[in-house]
């Protein structure tokens, strides 16, 4: 099988494709527009497999996106393309709009106009996988409710009411057209190769150099943490053996507090870099409390059960094997991210293209 990958230099999409093309054989097409959160560096050890091709072009531009899919003939699409960061979202909304609304809209398109031209057992065989997040239901009250695929959608930010759209209008796209969508909207992930400006690795980065770790308002907002390539093998699992117009929820089974996440990172560094830096006497006390985010939501939890029952996925990382996995590449792959604190990773790229 030969996949289009959209968003596959970003965190989870690189993780995607480092999945297929080191763990089956099928090919991928790697579709991104390399905005500050495209990284090629994340896809170093596969960038020279001769099942992976890598297309630099934005989902918004249809002329290109047809001739992606005239010259590769993909048999299935994951859209991973899109903008996800919270706070940038409050910052600016219109670049969210833009890719995830618009976007998600010329990729279906063009993906329709394709798929309507192929022999009927190609046809029938062809999928579109739309990868969501499960802040698109808002969030929970109390500590024993669960999001599952039958929750209603509430959104609380520019990002997470740009994302829910996107799922709309692929469910739509079903629904009229019959293109043969899937949809899965997975929690809060972590691990290798993830941009420095989210929760976990700026945590990491910031301890080593002796910065305060700033943490959102009391800390107490609940997240289920699922370990990045964990989430690959289910997407994977989702695109090759999933039902045509269902939705699965991906969850890591790890509810925890942001400030319990941040402590078990301090607790982790003690142990596996307890050389400090000279300010530093105990990573814990570099946690710094900072005004809350607006319309922050307190509490996100995935019911996994339907993924779990139906396609035989389960996450294989604790949080705790996961963290302990992720600050130790951190601490082993300084060359990654001290490229993309510097902004050398982009400078070279652009020079090159």
């Amino acid at each position: 099988m030969k996949i289009l990958v959209t968003g596959g230099a970003g965190f989870i999409g690189s993780a995607v494709v480092r999945h297929i093309i080191n763990n089956t054989q099928d090919s991928v097409v790697n579709l991104d527009k390399l905005t500050y959160a495209g990284n090629l560096e994340s896809l170093t050890e596969v960038s020279g497999n001769e099942r992976y091709v890598f297309e630099q072009v934005d989902i918004c531009d249809r002329e290109a996106l047809t001739r992606i899919f005239e010259e590769h003939q993909p048999d299935a699409v994951m859209h991973l393309a899109a903008e996800s960061h919270v706070d940038r979202s409050i910052d600016g909304p219109a670049a969210f709009i833009e890719t995830n609304i618009v976007g998600t809209y010329v990729l279906l398109e063009a993906t329709r106009s394709y798929w309507n031209q192929l022999c009927v057992e190609r046809k029938e065989a062809f999928r579109f996988h739309h990868i969501s997040t499960d802040e698109v239901y808002g969030d929970l009250e109390g500590t024993d409710e669960l999001f599952t695929e039958e929750t209603s959608y509430e959104p609380s930010s520019p990002y997470s009411a740009s994302k829910a759209s996107s799922d709309h209008l692929v469910r739509s796209w079903l629904r009229t057209y019959g293109l043969p969508t899937l949809v899965t909207n997975c929690s809060n992930n972590y691990g290798p190769y993830h941009f420095p400006e989210k929760l976990i690795p700026l945590m990491i980065l910031n301890a080593l150099e002796g910065k305060a770790l700033p943490v959102y308002g009391d800390g107490m907002q609940i997240r289920d943490w699922l370990y990045v390539e964990d989430h690959a093998r289910a997407l994977y699992k989702v695109v090759t053996e999933g039902v045509v117009g269902e939705t699965y929820n991906i969850g890591g089974h790890n509810e925890k507090a942001n400030i319990e996440v941040v402590q078990s990172i301090c607790t982790l560094l003690e142990e596996l870099r307890p050389n400090k830096p000279d300010n530093v006497e105990h990573y814990k006390k570099l946690i710094t409390y900072v005004k809350d985010r607006p319309g922050h939501d307190v509490r996100y939890a995935i019911d996994a059960t339907k993924i779990g029952r139906e396609l035989g996925w389960e996450p294989e990382e604790t949080f705790e094997s996961g963290i302990r996995k992720t600050v130790e590449w951190y601490l082993n792959n300084q060359d990654w991210w001290s490229r993309v604190l510097d902004g050398s990773y982009t400078r070279e790229r652009l020079g090159s293209n």
